[in-house]
This record gives structure tokens, sequence and C-alpha cells, in this order.
């Protein structure tokens, strides 16, 4: 029945022709309905409500009907919103299938705010053929909003920058279902869901659209769409904006490249993309590293800071716009390179992996970009050594240099044809074309060969008949340490018969400074091959031969008693000749000599007489006036025994006339023996020997019957032939007296003379004694201690003497003495050169000097300049004390402490210097004259009022009051107590620095200073001379260091002991000249430190660097000897690195034992500013060296470790020498963990460590602190502030744990940990003395470990942390 009443009001029927059917209506009384029965599948019906547009939201309401017979569904019911005529889009409401034969309400509500207009769409749409019915009915407008839908308020537009996502937040009141879909519909239909609903109150939400990725596309018209059951809401339409990112179109412009930056200009005017422009930013990247960097830019130009040298980098351009993604791509690169930086540091790790004697074989670090900084680069190694050998010759000194070049990539060298046993000094260069860099020049000994012959010409010898002596020199190439020489010698030739030759050969050994020999009991006459050679520990070296022939002897007459005349007569005498006896060679003639005597009598000494060479007849002795003549020449066939010979026989011999003698005269007769030699190839051998055999002269007169005989033998030479003559010598004296024999040796006028000679030496020496002390007088009276009173200098002055002016202003005259010749005073702009030419030869002139000086001799103390003290009542002896006036006193005994105090009453004396310790090697050298508190002597109260103590000097004060006098007295003890006894110290630095704290410390008008050792010379002369001399460089500009040692001795014995001490005196003014004055106090550090960071414009300089340079100048550069402890074999495993060698006298030896180790470990004690040996330093221990570490701890007491390095720091392995959770044993030792405590700078552990094997020992607290804040290739710690911090931190513990020592290590145990025991020195002195001395501080640690506060930068970082501390505290 209903079906039929409906067709009776249907408007419309629905054609089959056509798919659609419009029924157009107003909203009061319309309706559709489609008989589903009469259409086919897939038509469908439209029926169009009237445009609306008003300024609020609307609700539409409509009743639908879906029904068919057979339950199937009839087809579906869809609604459209039409927008300002748009497109139909999707539905904005659905629903299909048969809803029974009921009527169901619908409401819709659409949000399509003014000035939007809107066009409701019904469809119907038939599913397939079915007995039922589509309708729609009751469609309403109504006035009120909905009940079943939400209504959406205004969407807004959305704007997102492409690739981002967008969100439509939908913001909606009413009612809303479980079942309600939330929808975003795209003007063209594509629908997305809701991602979430917030309920925003219970009438009340909101939903969230989210559209991903959005690009360019996608900017469209969205809506949001609610659905259920009971109806739907429609919002307006809002827009979807999406931006492109902007892009540049040009890449950057590159205006400037250094070897860390690029400048370069942005280039973006033209972009791709959308504005506006809100950020610009530089991406860049290394060509060949995949990670970039990106930095905001604010200027049309930027610079790019800290890139790597000599590296190619991609450089683009990034612009921003607003909103999430709106950083557009790179614009096009700008691809630029950085040029090349200057090397990082110089190559180290220099080693020598293999030593033979002529090669070395070398290693060091692998060449790495971070240190060239340049992909071109070249590593040079540069290399000398010294030709001239330990032997003479005249071979001058000649240095060899040469670099060679090294291929890249190689970290190994072998260096060849080198000298043996030679210091070769070995540099590595590392440069690139910005820059070179040098690293230190480290000494590598070759080794040992055989050595070289000794050069013939230095061999030389002294022949005599039976000995030769034999001296040689060492072999110009000794190649080694000579250990011994072997001298041979064997007989080749001889002229006499009687001698065997080739005889045997005789060898002998001698010691290395042996280099002489004396052969004795030779044959005279004979030819010797002598040959001589080296030995070193590698073996023989070559043999050096000569042939050396001994000396011919004087022929031997057998003469057993005083030979008698046999007769006389007026004109002859007849005497027994007797054959000689050839020695070497056999005798060739005999001649009788006559010599008439002078009327003087004057006898010849015999042993010393005359010899008669030359042939004299007696008619050219006549005509020649000579008073001798050969009476005979007799060959020796003549005498084969002997036979009596006439002199005066009138006859004729080999062409000589025996002439009668005059009876009124008289004569000596000499009869000689002469033997001649050639030598091999005709050399002629000289040779001229005294025979002493016969010693006796007999007087003889002719008128009587006796006679005398003096026999003797003499040398002479001929032109060709050398003659040995052998001489008897007949005294005859006419007139009858009697015979008179001389046995005397020596007369009694010789021996007046030498008495004489003695005492015209004794009385030379008084007087140039007396000299002396007149000299004395005026010498230190010109340059003694009045000089306190005039001005001092300012520490602001050139820190060097050697400028040639005096530093100060002096109100003295010039001294009034005048130096010798031989001894001028000595310019201190030359003293360096001057010190270098007394060193050389040995220090032969150091010696001459100390020789010379040695003459000056006197008493104990001279009592013309001996401190006299007034007498004591009673006691008219007690004004004595061994003490003199200048300032020089013997260390008291417990018998004169009263008087040395006594005297430093009378004398007003504010300051004493004492230059010894009480106890040395076991022996008392002073006795303790002080009191701890307070304690009387004598009359005198002395009172210790305060102490303090530094690592070399410890200074005293005192108050002195007397009994009877109102006033008190203080007193300055300063006691040095680095100084060994008849020694001297190892390096100047501290008692030059002790000098200038006495001198500065005195008042002007004190009284003199009073200077004790313990016997009052040696060190006390020592430190007298460096004080006058100092005083004299600085006010004259000269010194005269001889005539003031010379001066002080004459007035007291002993005053400079030993030559080390008097070469002590000139290298420490040396140093004091180089080195200056460097303290400053902390209220002039400011403006003083600015002037030293002032860089002069001629020199390009500046102070700092000057005084840098003086520092490396006076630095002492260690030998091979004195580092021969970490040079054994067996310790060389043990070094890091043998750049970095402890010297022998700062080594710190193990105490515990660790089975077979040694005692060894790479480790310096050095000295702070208060206390001696306080720093351990040391490298970061290597493997094998871990246990040793612990051992160093526990054996020196340490309680603080100081780590300046990182674990990965280098190619080298720094092992973790620390548990970090638990105990671990190190050898003997155990470590235990007991804390750890971590901020940004510094990593402080707490341990425990004991010695397992003695623990009646005791344990150890050590706190370690690793300080974090030093990048691995930088010379300074990153932070001042951090490092002070941590220079606190140890100070702290320090103090709360007792003061141990502290173990200071970095990677090699130099320039990191020398820089940190630089500062904690800088920082004591300025908070105990109010003054700064870096120099002095560096210096000091150098002394005993050169390599510490390495570089230039380290060393204005020690300024800079005292300028940090300076402004953090209230010091000024």
């Amino acid at each position: 029945g209903q079906c039929s009443n409906w067709l009776n009001i249907l408007l419309f029927l629905i054609s089959s022709s056509g798919p659609h059917i419009f029924f157009p209506f107003s909203f009061l009384g319309s309706y559709m309905i489609v008989n589903c029965s009469q259409h086919a599948a897939g038509q469908r019906a439209h029926l169009l409500l009237q445009t609306q547009s008003e300024n609020d939201t609307h609700c539409v309401q409509f009743s639908y009907f879906l029904y068919c017979r057979d339950g199937h569904s009839p087809g579906g019911i869809r609604v459209y919103v039409r927008v300002n005529g748009g497109p139909l889009g999707s539905p904005v409401w659905n629903i299909s299938g048969s809803h029974g034969h009921q009527w169901h309400q619908v409401e819709m509500a659409i949000s399509t705010f003014w000035p939007n207009e809107y066009q409701v769409l019904f469809e119907g749409m038939v599913s397939k053929e079915c007995d039922g019915y589509i309708g729609m009915d009751d469609i309403l407008l109504l006035n009120y909003p909905c009940d079943k839908a939400p209504h959406f308020s205004r969407l807004g537009d959305v704007e997102v920058n492409m690739g981002q996502n967008a969100i439509f937040q939908c913001v909606a009141s009413g009612h809303v279902s479980e079942a309600e879909k939330f929808l975003l519909e795209r003007r063209n239909g594509d629908v997305t869901a809701a991602s979430s609903v917030k309920h925003l109150s219970h009438r009340r939400f909101m939903a969230s659209l989210q559209l991903n990725d959005v690009q360019r596309g996608d900017q469209d018209l969205y809506r949001c769409i609610t659905q259920s059951s009971h109806g739907a809401g429609v919002s307006n339409f809002a827009e979807l904006i999406v931006k492109v990112p902007p892009s540049p179109i040009a890449p950057p412009q590159l205006l400037r490249a250094g070897s860390t930056y690029l400048i370069i200009q942005l280039n973006t005017n033209s972009i791709l993309g959308d504005g506006p422009i809100i950020r610009r930013e530089i991406e860049y990247r290394a060509s060949h590293s995949p990670w970039s960097e990106v930095h905001g830019v604010n200027t049309v130009t930027y610079k790019l800071w800290h890139l790597d040298p000599d590296t190619e980098y991609h450089v683009s351009v990034l612009l921003t716009r607003p909103g999430d993604g709106g950083t557009g791509p790179p614009g096009p690169p700008l691809i630029g390179r950085t040029k090349c930086a200057e090397p990082m540091r110089a190559l180290r790790g220099l080693t020598a992996t293999e030593i033979q004697p002529r090669q070395l074989t070398l290693q060091w670090e692998t060449v790495a970009y971070n240190l060239t900084r340049c992909q071109t680069y070249s590593v040079s190694l540069c290399y000398r050594y010294s030709t001239a050998g330990a032997g003479g010759g005249g071979v001058h000194n000649a240095t060899v240099r040469e670099c060679l070049a090294v291929e890249h990539n190689t970290s190994r060298f072998t260096l060849r044809d080198l000298p043996p046993f030679r210091p070769v000094h070995v540099r590595l260069a590392l440069s690139n074309p910005e820059g070179k860099k040098e690293g230190q020049e480290v000494i590598f000994q070759t080794e040992e060969d055989i050595p070289g012959g000794i050069a013939p010409e230095s061999l030389t010898f002294t022949p005599l008949e039976d000995m030769i002596f034999l001296k040689w020199e060492e072999p110009v190439e000794p190649n080694g340490l000579i250990t011994q020489y072997e001298v041979s010698l064997s007989s080749i030739e001889s002229a006499d018969p009687g001698i065997n030759v080739p005889g045997p050969r005789r060898t002998v050994s001698k010691l290395r400074n042996e280099t002489y020999h004396m052969f004795s009991n030779l044959h005279p006459g004979t030819t010797y091959l002598i040959s001589v050679r080296g030995r070193t520990a590698k073996g023989f070296g070559q043999t050096a031969l000569t042939e050396i022939t001994t000396n011919i002897s004087a022929p031997t007459f057998d003469y057993g008693d005083m030979p008698s005349p046999l007769s006389e007569t007026e004109s002859t005498i007849t005497v027994m000749l007797r054959p000689a006896h050839g020695r070497g060679a056999p005798v060739s003639t005999y001649q009788v000599v006559v010599q008439e005597e002078s009327t003087r009598k004057v006898k010849r000494e015999l042993g010393v007489q005359e010899c008669f060479p030359v042939p004299m007849s007696h008619g050219e002795a006549q005509a020649k006036g000579v008073p001798h003549y050969y009476s005979a020449e007799l060959p020796p066939s003549s005498l084969p025994e002997a036979t009596p010979f006439i002199v005066g026989d009138n006859h004729t011999y080999n062409g000589y006339w025996n002439t009668p003698l005059d009876p009124r005269k008289s004569y000596l007769v000499y009869f000689q023996a002469m033997s001649n030699f050639r030598g091999v190839g005709g050399n002629v051998l000289n040779s001229c020997v005294l025979s002493r055999d016969y010693k006796r002269a007999l007087e003889v007169s002719q008128h009587s019957e006796e006679m005398g005989l003096i026999l003797g033998v003499c040398a002479g030479g001929l032109v060709v032939l050398i003659l040995l003559l052998g001489t008897i010598i007949i005294i005859i004296k006419k007139g009858r007296k009697p015979v008179n024999i001389n046995k005397a040796p020596i007369t009694s006028r010789q021996e007046k003379t030498h008495m004489m000679g003695s005492m015209e030496h004794s009385f030379t020496d008084q007087s140039t004694l007396q000299e002396d002390e007149r000299m004395a007088l005026s010498f230190m009276d010109a340059h003694n201690c009045s000089t306190r009173s005039e001005q001092r200098s300012s520490v602001n002055e050139s820190s060097s003497l050697l400028g040639g002016s005096p530093r100060r202003p002096c109100g003295r005259k010039g001294s009034p003495y005048h130096t010798g010749q031989l001894h001028p005073a000595v310019r201190v702009a030359d003293l360096l050169q001057h010190i270098n030419q007394m060193k050389t030869a040995e220090g032969y002139g150091f010696k001459q000097e100390y020789e010379v000086r040695k003459g000056v001799r006197m008493k104990l103390v001279n009592d013309r300049h001996r401190v006299k003290l007034h007498p004591l009542l009673g006691d008219p002896n007690s004004d004595y004390i061994n003490a003199n006036y200048i300032d020089v006193s013997l260390g008291p005994k417990q018998e004169t402490v009263y008087d040395f105090w006594r005297m430093v009453w009378q004398e007003n004396c504010f300051s004493i210097v004492m230059i010894t310790k009480l106890v040395e090697v076991g022996r008392v050298k002073c006795c303790k004259y002080w009191p701890d508190d307070s304690d009387m002597y004598g009359d005198i109260k002395i009172t210790l009022l305060k102490i303090e103590t530094l690592a070399e000097y410890t200074v005293r004060t005192f108050a002195l009051e007397r009994r009877g006098y109102p006033a008190k007295h203080e007193v300055r003890q300063f006691h040095f107590t680095s100084w060994p006894e008849h020694g001297v110290p190892y390096h100047a630095t501290g008692l030059l620095a002790f000098i200038r704290r006495v001198k500065s410390s005195t008042p002007p008008d004190a009284g003199p200073v009073v200077v004790h050792c313990s016997i009052g010379a040696g060190r006390t002369g020592c430190y007298i001379v460096l004080d006058v001399m100092l005083d004299m460089a600085e006010c004259e500009g000269v010194v005269d260091i001889y005539n003031c040692v010379k001066t002080l001795c004459s007035r007291r014995i002993n005053m400079i002991q030993t030559e080390e001490q008097y070469i002590f005196i000139h290298d420490a003014i040396l140093e004091a000249c180089l080195c200056g004055e460097t303290v400053i106090p902390v209220n002039e550090f400011t403006l003083t430190y600015k002037e030293m960071l002032r860089v002069d414009s001629q020199s390009n300089s500046s102070q700092l660097r000057e005084e840098f340079q003086t520092l490396n100048s006076v630095t002492p550069h260690l030998d091979v000897e004195e580092c021969s402890i970490a040079l054994l074999p067996r310790n060389r495993e043990k070094n890091r690195s043998m750049d970095v060698l402890p010297p022998d006298r700062a080594l710190a030896f193990l105490v515990t034992t660790d089975g077979e180790s040694n005692n060894y470990i790479n480790a310096t004690l050095t000295d702070s500013f208060h206390h001696p040996a306080t720093f351990v330093v040391t490298p970061h221990p290597l493997p094998s060296t871990t246990a040793d570490f612990w051992r160093l701890i526990f054996d020196y007491g340490c309680t603080s470790v100081v780590m300046l390095n990182q674990l990965n720091q280098s190619n080298s392995p720094c092992v973790q020498y620390w548990p970090e959770t638990g105990i671990q044993q190190y050898g003997p030792m155990q470590v235990e963990f007991l804390s750890r405590s971590t901020d940004e700078d510094v990593i402080t552990r707490l341990f425990r460590v004991k010695n397992v094997t003695r623990l009646q020992e005791g344990q150890l607290l050590l706190r370690q602190f690793q300080f974090l804040r030093w990048s691995a290739y930088r010379d300074v710690p990153d932070s001042k502030k951090a490092f002070l911090a941590l220079l606190v931190h140890v100070h702290k513990w320090q103090q709360e744990s007792g003061e141990g020592r502290t173990v200071v290590h970095c990677l090699n145990g130099g320039g990191r940990s020398g820089t940190f025991c630089a500062c904690t020195m800088i920082l004591e002195m300025i908070q105990f003395q109010g003054m700064v001395d870096v120099f002095y501080a560096v210096k000091t640690l150098r002394n005993s470990k050169p390599n510490m506060v390495e570089s230039l930068d380290q060393y204005r970082f020690c300024y800079d942390l005292a300028m940090e501390y300076l402004d953090c505290t209230v010091v000024r």
C-alpha cells in the first residue's frame, strides 16, 4: 500500500534511457524517490539544493528510506557539498544496504563561512535489480546547530616547506559518537584519514590530519569532514601552500686562501626556490672526507678557520627560508685548496738501530701529514763529525758536514763512510715550501775499529850508546780507545864485529797513556829495527817501523891507578901509552896533545875537559896563538900493547912535529883515542860522550922527579866524521913544588855562587809578596762590600752584561791599582772569548795561571789584616780570632763560638754567609754556633726569629742582645748547602742567585759581611772573588779575576784551593754576565712583561725571545759520558727515546729489588724552589717498565703523580699503568684502587701502594692527577685557568699528605713536565718572596735535564701563567 501511495505523489519517474534524473526543488516540501525495480544497476538520481551563502554555519536535516523485499541492498545514498561552484569532490556522507521499512533522519553540519557559497547535492544510486525503493524526504535548513553532527570552526590555511609534513588542525563542537570518522578531503576528492583526535571538552574536540612529505604538486584546497550513520560535518576549504626551499644559482667566490683558512664571498643574489631568506650557512668538507661542517654566516664574505693546510675543500652555500625544512639544497660547490703551513714540529724519535764502526743505521718516527702540514715536503738528515784525531802531526781540526735528502715514506736511513769511534752529531730537518723545522741534535758514537798506523813523523827518538829513548804520538786515526801499545826491537846491523846480528826480538807492552819507552842494555854503534803499533778493543792496528842506530861510545883506557911518568929530561918526558878499547867502532887513531899551562894556574875540572878534535901542529898553534898542539898522531897498529912514548923527542909522527919541551914552562899533556863511524847510506852519526872513568889530576915539576897525569875522555865533531876522543892529560909544571892532588868535584866558588843564587831568588820572592800585599790593599779597598751603599740596578734593565757598558751607575772611581801587562783586566764583552781561549789545549791557560798563582804564599793569618777583638778584662790574649778583614772567617769551633759572636757584634755585621754543612762525608766541618730557639753565648743572647728554607740555601734571622748594651742587633745568616768541600757546584745558577740574595738583603749601613766555610778558604775565596768581580763587571765593564785571586791569597792562605775552583769562578762570572738579572718584583710584573713582549721594529725580535735564546745558549748539553748509565746495553730498552736520557748526576736509582731487574729507570730528580729533589721527572712508562715505575714511586716516597699526556697521544705505546678497580700487582708492588673523581679538566685517582716482599716498610697513599686539557699536538695547555687549577690541586694534596715527592710525566719527560715544574716554582716565588724569575726556574730545571721547557711557546706560557695567577689573587 505504501508503494502505491508514493507513486501517486511522484513528481518525476526515472527514465531507463539515461543514467541520471535531476530533481530541482526548494527546501520546503522537496523529496526524491526511486523505484529500484525499474532501473538498472549503476543508474543514479541527483537532487540539488539551492546555493546557500550566509555568515554562519548551517544544519541541513533530511530523512532517507532504503528497502528491498528480499533483504538485499536496493542501492546507496551519497551527499555532496560543492563550494563556490567547484568540483563535487568526494561524498561527505553516504549509506547503502537495506534499512527496513522505517525512515531515518540525518543531519548535515556545513561550515563554509562567508564569503564562500555552497550547494548540497543528494545522489541515489541503484545497486542491482531489486524490488525496493530509495527515498529522501523532509529536507530542512535549520536555523540552529545540529544535534547529531558536529560543527567545525574556521579551518585556516597551512603553509609548509616542500618535503615536510603538513598538519591541518580541525576544531569542532557538538555531539561526537565513537564511530565517528574524521577525514581530510582534497578539492579533487582525495581523502586522508585523521591521525589523531583530541577531546578538548565533552563537546569540543580537535582532529589532526597530516599530509606526509608534501611536494609542490600537493598545493591545493583541503577541508575537514566527519562521518557517522547519523550525519556528517563539513568544514570550509583551506589552502595548503607549499614553498620550495631556496638554493643559490652560482657557487661562492674564493677571495683569498691561507694555510689554515679560506676567505669566500657567498654570491646569493640569484636563487632557485622561494624566499624570504632568513639564514645563510656555509657547508664545507675536505674533498677526501665524507664529513662536512656547517657554519652560520651573517655577512657577505666569510673566513673559514682551522682548516688543514694544503687540502682541497668543497664549499657550498645553504639558504634557509621560514619554517621547518626551510633549508634548501647546497648550491654549486666552490673547490678550493689551502696553502701549505710550516711543519708542525721537528721529527722526533731519532734512534740508532744498528751501530757499526763506519756506519750508522738510523730511524725516526713515521712522517705523517699532521707533521708535514703539506703534501709537498722533504726530509733531510744532516750530520757532522770532527776529522781531527787524537794524534798530533800538525793535523788541524776539521769538521765534515753534510745534509742528505731522505726519500718520502721512509723513516730509516744508513749513514756510511763514517770514522770509527767518533761522535756523530745528527739532526733531522723537515721542510716544506712554507718553512722548516729542525730537530734537536742527537749524538751517536760509532763503534771502535782497529787503529790506524802511527804517523812516521810523530816517531821521535834519542839514541844513546846503550839505550834508545823512543817517543811517539797516538795514531792520527785511533778509531777507538787505545788500550795498549806494542813496541818491538831487534838488531839488524852493527859496526862492532863482536855483535851477533840479527839479534833476538824484544817486545814490550805499554799502557794507553805511555807513549814512550826506553830500551836499555843495547850495544853501541848498532842499528835496530823498531816497530810500534796501537791496539783497541777490536785488535792491533798497522805497524809503524823505523831504524835507529845507537851512538858509538868513546874508547876506554885500561889504566888501573894514577899513571906515573917513566922518566924525564930537560926537554922530554916519557910516559906509558896503553891501547884504548873501541865501543861500537874500532879506534881509528891516537893523538898526543900538548897544552901550555897558563900562569893563572886555573886547574881544569875533571870530567869536563875540553877535547881537541881539530888537528893543530906546533907551527899552526904558534901562528894562531893557540896554547895546544898535536905532538904526535899514532895509528892503532903502533899500540898493540902498552908502549912507552917520549914527549918532546923532536921526531915527526904522521906529519906532526914532537917539539922539545921548554924547561921554563909547565905543560898539560893529553893522550886521546879517536873512533869514527859512518852510518848506512852515508848518514853521519854524531855523538859526544864524556867518559868519567878517570877523575884524578896530577901536577908534575920537570926539575923534580914529581909528575902528574890526568886521564879523561873528550868528544869533538869533525866536518864529516865524528871523533870520540879518549884523553890522557899530563900536567907538567916547571919549578919544584910539592905534589897537589885536588879531588873535589865542585869548588867552594861554585858552592858560594849556588848559595847566593838561592838568597837572591828568596829575596825576589819576598819583594814580590810585599808588592802583592800593597796591591791587595788598593784592590780590596776598591772592590769591597762598600758598593752595597750605591744605588742598585732595576730588574728591568738589560739582562746581559756582555753588551759592553756597565749595567748600573757607580759612584766610586775606577780601580786604583794597575794590572800587569801579562794579566790585564778583561772586558766583559770579551769574557766569553777569553775563557774559550783559556780552555783550549786541555785548559792550558788555566793551568798556567793557577800554577803562577800558587807561587803566592803567606802565613796562616796575616797579622796585618786579621780582625782584632776587643780584649776581655783580665785576658790580654782574648783579642785573637782566626778572621781577616776581607770578611773571611774560619768555621767556628766549639771553643770559639763566643769569639765569633763577639766579632759579629763588634763589627756590626748584619750578614753571615756560611758555605759548608755541619757534617760532610762523616766529618764535622763546623760546629752549630746558633740556637734552635734562644741561648746565651757568654754575655751575648742569640734568639732565632725566623727561618726560610729553600732548595739550595737556608736563611735564618737572629736577634742579638748583649749584657750592658740597650740596643738589639739583628743578624741574618745565609747558609748555602749545595757546595761540596774541595769541589765546586755542578752549575753556578743557584750560587749566583744566593749571592744576589745576600747583596739585596744586606742594609747599606751594615758592617762587613762574614763569610766562612770549614777552614775559611777555598769555598770562601770563591764566594768573595765572585762577589767582588760581579760588582766590578757591573760598575767598570771589566773583570780581573787573576789579580783578585792573587791579592786574596796574599792575605789569607789557600783562598782558592784547586784549579777546578779557579775555572769555576770564570764560568760562574760568565754565566752571570750572559744571563744578567732576571728577577721581576710582582708589583712591576705587568709593565715589565708587556715591555718584554714588544717586538722591536729593527731587529724584529722581542726581549722575551732574546731571553729564551740566551737560556738556550747557557743550557748545558749532555755528553755521552754524562749519560753512561742510561747508555749501558742492558738499559737501552728501558728508554722510550734515546733523545731524552737522564744524566748520571741526577739519576733516580731504584732501591727495591725485583728479581733480575736492575736499579735503572729513566727518571731525573729536580729541585723545586723550596726543596731539593722535589720532582721526579720521567717519561710515560713503557710496558716493560711499568713495575719499575711503581718501584720508583715507593722508593722515593712519592705522594702525587701528575700525568700530562694522553694514552692515545702518539704511535708510541702509552700503557695504562694503573688499575681502574680492585688490586693489581706490578712486580713486587701491590697497587690498590681506592677512589676516583672526574671533572672537565682533571681525573683524580687515589691508590694505596705497598711492597708485598717487605710489608714491614708500610704503605703509601698516592693521588694521581690526569690532566685532560692539553691537546696532543699543542706545545702549551688548552686553558691557563685549568692548568692553574691543576697546580693548586696538587699543591693542596701535597700539603695534606706530608710534602712527599711528586712524579711528573708526559710522553718524553721533557717539555710538558718541565712546564709543570717551572710553573710550580714560579708560584712558590710569588707566594713567599713576591717576585717572578722564570729564567731562573727553567735554568735550574735544565741544569738537571736540558730538555725541560723545550719551546718558546712553553717558556712564554710560564710568564702567562704568572700573569693569570696575579690577576686571580691580591698579591699585588
